[in-house]
């Protein structure tokens, strides 16, 4: 192991940053995970003193260090908020590589990283697998959800309630899409994302029935990838390189106006983190740059580009709907109109409920590593959401449909989690 004065020294190219740092307190007024613990380490101020700390070297214990830059959903909802600007999301991801790179990935997250994810046909073959077999270790508790829970007590499934993989991927429904702009004059590269291509093929079916009606071409090539944006929050910078060329070959192989997706997490990384972060080919630079320049969130693009009608309200409460933000569009992208705009075209009730902008705790791997503290996260957004009336709630993130599922499915309120282009094509009929 490298001696702790290297790892001091690597972490001063952050300094510039760690002092912009004010210690206002801001982020503890709404961070969602200090509103749980109240630990000063569990919200940014304390993290950043920590860092701060460690590159002056009078901290001697990069484990903790470690182990507490782990607590945190990366949610953006400090920077979003942070009065001084603080890039927060680079500092917190920066300083995640440079303990990897010292620590090294765990044999489990290298397995995952570099021996599934690097590999886009093995993941595929391997989830697919996953699908065919799930029915022996797993069984449904709610169908209208359409959530499961283990058979067995097993490590990490816990006592989720989950999305089961689903029998047929969208790669194998859809196969590649090649057409040319239609109508509606423009043509797009689709990049489902990997929870949409293997959990939720209907959205992203939804996606292409809303794109072919309003004559939008498609490009949508076999052979994704992971956007990468599991491996860069876990600091694996080198994973992350492979993922981006991988896909940058894809789609720089075909002529398109924009690229969109309907995974929030997948449009912030490509659009903000593969520029940002990318540490290979200098040369594919312009491209990742370019592309990143192109990606749309698919409300966005809809939204903003494509004729969209609102419609009456149906003044039916059965029908009603409310939406929750997700983080990486809200605060990353400031998105918030266009996924709105989408629901209410669809002529239902659209009812606003309280906190819709606040975390619903997922954050990805915290939900694997801090179980618990995303459930008491994930609980107060359920609370929210069945005290809002509304028998469906939206979104614009897969990874937010699987927590709010969770939640949700414990509840037996009769309340469906949907994505927006879910609604939105159902009104198209």
């Amino acid at each position: 192991m490298a001696d702790i004065h290297k790892l001091a020294e690597m972490f001063k190219k952050l300094d510039d940053q760690l002092v912009s740092c004010m210690r206002c307190g801001m982020c503890q007024a709404v961070c969602p995970l200090f509103q749980e613990t109240g630990r000063e380490t569990d919200v940014t101020r304390g993290k950043l003193a920590l860092l701060g700390g460690l590159a002056a070297q009078l901290l001697q214990d990069p484990e903790g260090v470690n182990e507490i830059l782990n607590r945190c959903l990366l949610c953006g909802t400090c920077q979003a908020n942070c009065p001084s600007g603080v890039q927060v999301m680079d500092i917190f991801l920066e300083a995640r590589a440079i303990l990897t790179g010292y620590f090294g990935l765990s044999p489990v997250k290298k397995a995952i990283f570099r021996g599934m994810l690097s590999n886009p046909k093995l993941f595929n073959l391997l989830t697919s697998m996953g699908s065919t077999f799930q029915g022996i270790f797993t069984r449904k508790v709610d169908d209208l959800l359409g959530s499961s829970c283990a058979r067995f007590n097993a490590p990490v499934v816990a006592d989720r309630h989950f999305n089961s993989l689903a029998t047929k991927p969208l790669r194998k429904i859809t196969g590649q899409l090649d057409t040319p702009a239609g109508a509606g004059g423009k043509r797009v590269a689709f990049f489902p994302g990997c929870v949409v291509d293997k959990m939720f093929p209907q959205v992203g079916q939804a996606v292409i029935k809303i794109l072919n009606k309003k004559g939008v071409g498609i490009f949508l090539p076999a052979g994704q990838a992971c956007c990468g944006i599991p491996v860069l929050t876990s600091g694996d910078r080198q994973t992350f390189d492979s993922l981006i060329e991988m896909n940058l070959k894809l789609f720089t192989a075909q002529n398109f106006d924009y690229l969109v997706t309907p995974c929030a997490s997948c449009t912030a990384t490509i659009k903000e983190l593969w520029p940002h972060f990318y540490g290979g080919n200098r040369e594919l630079i312009p491209s990742i740059v370019s592309l990143g320049e192109k990606t749309r969130d698919i409300t966005e693009f809809l939204a903003d580009l494509c004729p969209v009608s609102e419609h009456q309200p149906s003044g039916v409460a059965d029908d009603a709907i409310t939406y929750h933000d997700p983080c990486h569009l809200k605060n990353s992208l400031g998105i918030t109109v266009q996924p709105r705009t989408l629901i209410k075209a669809t002529g239902r009730t659209f009812i606003e409920m309280t906190e819709a902008g606040k975390c619903c705790g997922c954050g990805g791997s915290f939900n694997v590593a801090h179980y618990e503290l995303s459930k008491r996260i994930g609980n107060r957004k359920a609370d929210n959401i069945v005290s809002s009336g509304a028998k469906t709630v939206a979104t614009s993130c897969p990874a937010c449909m699987m927590q709010m599922t969770d939640m949700l499915s414990r509840r037996d309120k009769g309340i469906k989690v949907k994505h927006v282009v879910e609604l939105y094509a159902d009104s198209l009929e």
